[in-house]
């Protein structure tokens, strides 16, 4: 495999709205006008273009006999020529917190993991963003599994289309609703195929369709700098830092991309991300790991990495995952560390882990299908 700083630099262009099938394009994950391209393409009015949007993502139409809207024959021609290809779901398991993690076979090839975790009348999709990762970050069991690809607009939009279908969140609920936020916090880094997520979350954020609103969406990047203007310039949600570390050289070790683009460069990126402020501050997300990065002049550092971001710290308590080389840091050392940064002004709540029962926690994310050939190569050869 090659070297981290070969991969992270290499980002993979928008993936071409290619037929699915011979002669059928998938309609999920087309933009809008990609949309109307091919409604039009096809000898049709553009107008029919719109009725297939609100069908797809306002009511969750699996088939076109379900878009009674449109005339028989008009369902019948896209019947022909199209295809509505959501993901597949492989596996779905329930934690005893009510954390639910789906295993998907997406339509553009391979498995990803989803995740929704509810709390009270609300709650937060995690969405993944490439079929494994490049970035081999120390403590995420994502990290263990290679970069296979980057996902495409559909496989994204699809993951969501599947978690409404689980919560029967069609149509759209104006209020009210459990699938509430979006967190790009899946398998995979979202900046280093950022053109295929700009293109899903701009669907999912349509107000004519699935309406999530970019105040309820929150990417989280490891620091691929290049792409983090773009972010705030043209999608304007949420931003969080998978920060980790307070120095370049253990920085280096547990977060590789670390080397292309080290801590000053990242914080001063952070310092100009667009719309951020007191109202919108950036998130930075720091695992704690025991005798590794929490000490309290780990503590102190940060806060004075921080001045001058509108910054607030979700502390992670480590989740273990098989063959992981790091413990988590201990209750008090935990607290201390959120006292010395709280005690600066800075907002340092505790995450609290859920999940954890199906490896669906924070850096728990593996393909089954990958976990499953680990453990046979690892497994002692049979003797007679």
């Amino acid at each position: 495999m090659p070297d981290s700083q070969d991969i992270i630099i290499q980002e993979t262009p928008l993936a071409p709205a290619v037929p699915v099938a011979a002669g059928q394009v998938n309609l999920i994950g087309l933009s809008r006008q990609e949309l109307e391209d091919t409604v039009v393409g096809f000898g049709l009015p553009k107008f029919r273009a719109k009725q297939i949007w609100h069908w797809l993502y306002h009511r969750g139409a699996k088939s076109f006999d379900e878009m009674t809207t449109l005339s028989k024959r008009a369902r019948e021609q896209f019947a022909e020529r199209c295809i509505i290809a959501r993901p597949g779901v492989v596996n779905e398991q329930l934690s005893e917190d009510h954390t639910r993690k789906w295993l998907l076979g997406v339509p553009g090839g391979g498995e990803v993991e989803t995740v929704y975790i509810p709390e009270k009348d609300r709650g937060a999709l995690c969405i993944s963003s490439q079929v494994g990762c490049a970035l081999s970050c120390k403590f995420c069991h994502t990290g263990t599994q290679p970069l296979m690809r980057n996902l495409t607009s559909a496989d994204i939009v699809g993951q969501m289309l599947v978690a409404r279908d689980t919560y029967n969140e069609w149509p759209s609920p104006r209020g009210g609703r459990l699938l509430s936020n979006i967190v790009m916090m899946g398998m995979g880094e979202p900046l280093l195929n950022y053109d295929n997520v700009k293109k899903a979350l701009t669907i999912i954020m349509d107000q004519e369709g699935i309406s999530i609103s970019k105040r309820r969406i929150t990417l989280s990047t490891a620091g691929y700098v290049p792409n983090m203007q773009r972010c705030g310039e043209e999608l304007n949600v949420n931003l969080a830092v998978s920060l980790h570390a307070v120095r370049d050289d253990l920085r280096d070790e547990i977060v590789p991309i670390n080397k292309k683009f080290p801590i000053k460069v990242l914080l001063d990126a952070c310092r100009a991300y667009p719309g951020s402020n007191n109202a919108r501050r950036i998130t930075f997300e720091y695992v704690m790991l025991k005798d590794v990065n929490d000490s309290e002049a780990d503590a102190r550092e940060l806060v004075r990495l921080m001045k001058g971001i509108p910054a607030k710290i979700n502390l992670i308590p480590f989740n273990a995952w098989p063959g992981a080389p790091f413990e988590c840091s201990d209750g008090a050392t935990i607290n201390r560390f959120a006292e010395i940064v709280n005690d600066a002004g800075y907002s340092a709540p505790v995450r609290v882990p859920r999940g954890r029962d199906i490896l669906a926690a924070c850096g728990q994310l593996k393909s089954a299908s990958e976990r499953a050939k680990r453990k046979s190569q690892e497994a002692p050869a049979a003797t007679t």
